[in-house]
């Protein structure tokens, strides 16, 4: 009999447990003192739907202390979509306090895209200041300028959603920067007024399309790098002196070669003479043979030539001497 009755106790306890469990009771009545009008039945059907019923319960409460109109049907759909529903709720309450323009549809919609909601607003409230990496740029008088800007920006609430990030806004500054010192007649420009690179940055609405609001851009330090110009102007010197090194290089070939072509033809028209000569003698013979010479013609043509070498030695004294 003890045993019958200890079991019907332990049936009537989980019982109560599992009632209690489906019908949170006690959170049912926590929301009715808080002013929350939420029902038995939607807390048990949030039990079906496999929503935590205090996490739907007390972001009602925290909104409607706050002063938001939030219905327990919007919580559970974001819960249900994956959103961080404790996230969303304390970024509404945050925007209405700094009086930012910021509703649960956006809210949550900001949440479900990967951001910080809260952060954002937070960011919003207080502007953060991104420091860019060092920015070098040529002005026109060849001079490199290594610039570093801070720049201040808050978050764009509207532009959250498929906005771009501080990647995008560090290249547009330092594409700005690098457009303004370039644009500058000569460094020294750039270096009596740093504050014209902000002005003219600012102009060019750099921060559009992007999820933040660019606030102010402050140049921190100006250095001077190379003499950008010289160094392009020596190598254009080396550059040309290779190119006439290569031309006279190349006329020197020409001439060598076309020197070499005059001594082949010289030594072709002396082994034609050569060949000539060879042919006297045989000529001569044959004008003995047939009488068209005689032998005081061959005396004569010998000394006619012995003559002609005295006026040669006589014409070059030096190769005379030489001899």
């Amino acid at each position: 009999m003890d045993a019958n009755l200890l079991l019907t106790v332990v049936g009537i306890i989980v019982a109560l447990f599992l009632f209690l469990y489906l019908l949170p009771v006690n959170l049912w009545f926590t929301a009715q003192l808080s002013g929350v009008r939420v029902s038995l039945l939607n807390l048990f059907l949030m039990r079906l739907r496999k929503v935590p019923p205090s996490l739907v319960v007390n972001a009602m409460i925290t909104s409607t202390k706050a002063g938001l109109n939030i219905n327990s049907n919007e919580i559970e759909t974001h819960y249900l979509a994956g959103g961080h529903v404790n996230n969303v709720i304390k970024a509404l309450i945050s925007a209405d306090k700094a009086n930012i323009p910021l509703d649960f549809k956006l809210a949550t919609a900001i949440d479900l895209a990967g951001r910080d909601v809260f952060d954002a607003v937070q960011l919003s409230v207080n502007p953060r200041v991104i420091n860019t990496p060092p920015v070098a740029a040529v002005a026109k008088d060849g001079i490199q300028l290594v610039a570093k800007a801070r720049v201040t920006v808050r978050a764009n609430i509207n532009q959250l959603v498929g906005g771009a990030g501080e990647e995008t806004i560090l290249a547009r500054v330092g594409e700005g920067i690098v457009t303004t010192i370039g644009s500058s007649v000569n460094h020294k420009q750039v270096l009596e007024n740093p504050d014209r690179i902000s002005k003219t940055v600012l102009e060019k609405g750099l921060d559009s399309g992007t999820a933040f609001e660019i606030l102010s851009i402050d140049i921190a330090d100006i250095d001077i790098g190379d003499n950008i110009g010289a160094k392009l102007q020596a190598d254009q010197a080396e550059a040309d002196l290779k190119v006439a090194n290569a031309r006279a290089e190349e006329r020197r070939a020409m001439a060598v070669a076309s020197e070499q072509e005059m001594r082949a033809k010289a030594q072709e028209a002396r082994a034609k003479v050569i060949e000539a000569e060879a042919q006297l003698p045989l000529a001569m013979a044959e004008a003995f043979r047939t009488g068209n010479m005689g032998v005081m013609d061959y005396y004569r043509m010998q000394n006619l030539k012995s003559d002609t070498d005295m006026r040669e030695s006589i014409s070059k004294p030096n190769k005379g001497k030489q001899s």
